[in-house]
């Protein structure tokens, strides 16, 4: 019998997915209401009117990263994303420690967050039926329900997370048309894009806050797999969610200083942070908006905690394929076709950290939320600085027909950009946590503790379990076109284009 190759991923329905519905998956792990409504406001108060040029700033380093990385996504077959990228550029050892540092950052980014669904579901209900409801139970029935979406098919997930982000950017959508129409506190203005108003001091923070908001955007390749044509749809959708993204949040903010002006915007923002938004939305649509706001933002953690979910269940199944998990978690739900086992674990571990927390006395925002998402988001800039340092040496060692724009110059300078985006982060630590020194300290030192952890097993692995060691990040025997359920073909020399540009240099 020949050895089991390292892709497991043949049983999730294959050729499901369009543009839009990848898109809609890592869109809506951004969560654009929540950010908005969340955190521009802080962003105002940090960089004044130019806080828009941050959000753009952000989207264009992350866009020349994603030239290198969908560039690359042509060439990379394997289902294990991030770190099958790293391994082919930077080899085994970096990318079985990148493996680890994934999963420590999808999962970091994703339980934190039902502290936030506890607390605004919480918000929603006092605001709107003076109702005083319990977080705990709320992040307990969220877990159940994100374990019931990641269970259902991949399409499923794709229609639940459509509707939702239709919603969520529509209510901004709407409170846009409002500003728009009214012209504004003082009449509209584009003084927001001013260098003056741009280069200041605070807009370090912004672009901190900036780079944070698109967090998910890179997952566009875990689900290669189950889309169709995926040389074309993974980097269309890439390009379309962090251009959407740049675009939109540079959007918003701008019409929430249009709408208070100017020169009373920062100080609205500095009274009130969380009801900027919802004052604005009052005044400019009505009441009944502001309500539906506060309902939206709730589905809004929804929609990201489902997104997130989804992509942490493919990274289980890959790594089950990989020998690094159990082989349980490579199993795929005969029906549904999502790797259900993967996502019980999951869900399992979501719920042990959020009942510790909570009997730890524990806030679900300063803590649960804050702490916990801090690594995840810190963890994932430093995945994106791999992968496009990456993206060069990996060309380096084959025969493609990809320009040296895209091989070289592109990542060499996101990997500039991004080094700096991850120095900003860290810099500004406090603005993200509100936490002493100390916890912020730790904090940032999970990551790196992670990656030696990672670089260790990759040590261990070698040692002991050399063929597991030697197949990691392989790249898949079964070609992507194959039917489900049928063999695939001896492979043939042809001189067709169909042929893989990637063949490795004798």
């Amino acid at each position: 019998m020949s050895p089991r190759t390292a892709d497991t991923t043949e049983g999730l329905r294959t050729g499901t997915l369009t543009t839009a519905d990848v898109s809609f998956f890592v869109v809506s792990a951004a969560a654009p209401l929540t950010v908005m409504a969340g955190v521009a406001p802080i962003a105002i108060v940090l960089g004044g009117i130019g806080a828009p040029t941050g959000y753009l700033l952000a989207g264009i380093t992350l866009a020349i990263f994603a030239v290198g990385f969908t560039a690359m996504s042509r060439h990379v077959k394997s289902a294990g994303a991030f770190y099958a990228y790293i391994t082919r550029g930077l080899g085994k050892p970096v990318g079985i420690a990148a493996a680890l540092l994934a999963m420590l950052g999808y999962n970091g980014m994703e339980i934190g967050v039902y502290g936030l669904l506890g607390t605004a579901t919480a918000d929603t209900a006092h605001s709107l039926w003076g109702v005083d409801v319990p977080w705990l139970p709320v992040s307990l029935a969220g877990l159940l329900l994100i374990w019931y979406g990641g269970y259902r098919s991949i399409d499923f997930g794709a229609k639940v997370l459509g509707v939702l982000l239709v919603a969520e950017t529509g209510i901004l959508v709407l409170l846009a048309g409002g500003v728009l129409l009214k012209g504004g506190a003082d009449g509209l203005s584009l003084a927001s894009f001013a260098p003056g108003n741009v280069l200041v001091p605070g807009t370090a923070g912004v672009l901190a806050f900036a780079f944070a908001a698109f967090t998910g955007f890179e997952s566009t390749v875990i689900y290669r797999r189950e889309a169709k044509n995926p040389d074309l749809t993974i980097p269309r959708a890439t390009y379309l969610a962090v251009g959407f993204l740049g675009l939109f949040y540079a959007f918003v903010v701008w019409v929430a200083i249009q709408a208070f002006g100017d020169a009373k915007v920062v100080a609205a923002a500095g009274d009130d942070p969380a009801g900027l938004f919802f004052t604005a939305i009052t005044e400019y649509v009505g009441g009944w908006a502001a309500d539906l706001m506060h309902v939206l933002i709730v589905t809004s953690v929804l929609a990201s905690l489902l997104a997130f979910h989804n992509a942490i269940n493919r990274y289980g199944l890959a790594l089950a394929g990989e020998g690094l998990l159990p082989r349980a978690f490579g199993k795929v739900h005969a029906k549904h076709r999502s790797p259900y086992v993967a996502g019980l674990a999951q869900t399992v571990l979501g719920a042990v950290v959020v009942l510790a927390f909570a009997l730890a006395g524990a806030d679900p925002y300063q803590q649960l939320l804050l702490w916990v998402n801090t690594p995840g988001m810190i963890g994932l800039l430093a995945l994106q600085l791999l992968a496009a340092l990456a993206v060069p040496f990996f060309f380096r060692r084959i025969t493609h027909q990809e320009g040296v724009l895209r091989t070289t110059v592109a990542p060499a300078v996101a990997a500039v950009l991004l080094s700096g985006a991850i120095w900003l982060v860290i810099t500004h630590l406090d603005l993200f946590t509100a936490a002493p020194p100390l916890v912020n300290a730790v904090l940032v030192a999970v990551v790196p503790a992670v990656f030696v952890l990672g670089l260790g097993l990759a040590w261990r692995l070698r040692r002991t379990r050399p063929e597991v060691y030697a197949r990691f990040a392989a790249e898949p025997a079964t070609p992507e076109s194959t039917p489900q359920g049928e063999a695939p073909s001896c492979p043939q020399q042809t001189s067709s284009s169909s042929t893989p540009a990637s063949a490795p240099r004798s």
